[in-house]
């Protein structure tokens, strides 16, 4: 019953927000309720809530400080010399502006941090796609795809490293077969930047950026992260600015300090350089304070969901029905089984709860059929792509907020791609031997 349960309600949930019956926020709390409600769960729900909110509170703080550094950093005008030289570079053609947001995005992503990569690729490219009239929506799938890619499958990434961890496997054991898997991906991006940037070429055309307006705030109605306005510019510190998020970057890879007291001291340091006026300061923070308070809100609400998900024992009861129906017969493609189903228990279920709660299941029942914990773990990452279009993922609700898109419309747009490249990578690491 309570698996019944449990599936009708990650249903329910996603039809809602697919369908923009419901707003993100209100669904992640209502609906794990009403479902928590209906199986017999109720005076336990407070302290579930309570939990949730919680484990992700760490989250929510990285977000809001992440947003408040790097929103100081583009009034001040950092990005703007890489927005001028891609816009020299692409010269107006929608391919090349969309295979260049891959590879800044790929490339970014490498230190394995989904908010950072979006934060960046976005904050970079967002002006030059609303500037010659591409779908933002190219713009947030690339980012995300890059992020689920070299975050995904790379040690010391999110997913690898709980794969990892929750059963006790060497890094390069588990890494290094998986590498022209990894490599497959970057080029199925590469090439989805290709064809989306195809059509928007065939909509479009080549656009001479000598005829568009430096600036129009009619068109450009985006969020003030994009402002022109001199005032707030500062050109003269860009040099300091750079080495101060280079610092940053630096730092969050080492791992040495939290990342959300890392970007709180960023940010204070951000803000003392470019504004030292605290009226400066104080316009700048509530001129980003709308994107940071959504996101952080969504944020919390996740908390909810995951947290009545995990505290009712539904994703242990989903877990444990999934495997017993797996027939005897199934036993040998168990890999495959564990690749595939990762698909949809990591879009509803978070990272921690996956990784720590499911994946030890399915490794001990991999066990029975002959197949190592190593395969399991391998298997278990090639989801990734899916999992980022969740509702549950911070990184991907900043995403969502930077590229002015409702979540419903962002996951729709990019579902069929995530799903292809989840394929297309799982293919390829049984050709390759990663897994067998």
């Amino acid at each position: 019953m309570l698996t019944f349960i449990g599936v009708s309600m990650v249903v329910v949930f996603t039809y809602l927000i697919m369908a923009k019956k419901l707003s993100p926020v209100t669904a992640l709390v209502i609906v794990p309720i009403v479902f928590a409600v209906i199986a017999g769960f109720r005076l336990e729900l407070g302290e579930m809530m309570l939990n949730g909110l919680k484990q992700v509170a760490p989250s929510a703080a990285l977000l809001l400080f992440a947003i408040l550094f790097f929103g100081i950093l583009i009034d001040a005008g950092l990005f703007d010399p890489l927005i001028n030289k891609m816009m020299e570079i692409v010269k107006g053609d929608p391919v090349k502006i969309a295979i260049g947001t891959a590879v800044i995005a790929m490339t970014v992503a490498l230190d394995g941090d989904g908010t950072t990569t979006h934060m960046i690729t976005i904050s970079a490219m967002l002006a030059l796609y609303l500037r010659i009239g591409m779908n933002p929506l190219i713009l947030g799938t690339i980012s995300l795809l890059s992020v689920s890619i070299m975050s995904g499958m790379t040690p010391w990434g999110g997913p690898a490293t709980r794969a990892i961890a929750s059963l006790g496997l060497d890094p390069n054991e588990f890494f290094l077969p998986l590498i022209p898997t990894m490599l497959s991906g970057m080029v199925v991006i590469l090439f989805m930047a290709f064809v989306l940037g195809k059509k928007e070429r065939a909509r479009l055309g080549i656009i001479n950026m000598e005829e568009i307006p430096r600036h129009s705030l009619d068109q450009l109605e985006v969020a003030s992260t994009l402002t022109a306005q001199i005032d707030i510019k500062r050109p003269k510190l860009r040099w300091i600015n750079l080495i101060l998020t280079i610092s940053v970057m630096g730092v969050l890879v080492t791992g040495v300090i939290s990342p959300s007291i890392l970007f709180l001291i960023g940010f204070v340091i951000a803000a003392m350089i470019n504004y030292p006026n605290i009226e400066q300061q104080k316009e700048r923070i509530l001129a980003h304070a709308g994107n940071a308070l959504t996101v952080v809100v969504l944020v919390f609400a996740a908390g909810i969901f995951s947290g009545i998900f995990s505290g009712t024992k539904m994703v242990d009861a989903i877990s444990n029905s999934l495997i017993s129906i797996i027939p005897e017969s199934l036993g040998s493609f168990f890999p495959l089984v564990v690749a595939l189903t990762s698909m949809p228990f990591t879009f509803v279920l978070s990272n921690d709860a996956y990784y720590f709660g499911v994946l030890p299941i399915l490794a001990e029942a991999g066990s029975a059929y002959g197949v190592g914990a190593l395969e399991i773990a391998r298997a278990s990452v090639l989801g990734q792509p899916v999992h980022f279009l969740s509702p549950l993922v911070a990184s991907t609700l900043l995403l969502a907020g930077m590229i002015k898109s409702d979540l419903g419309e962002f996951q729709r747009f990019a579902l069929k791609w995530t799903l292809l490249c989840s394929l297309v990578i799982i293919i390829v690491a049984f050709a390759t031997g990663a897994l067998s």
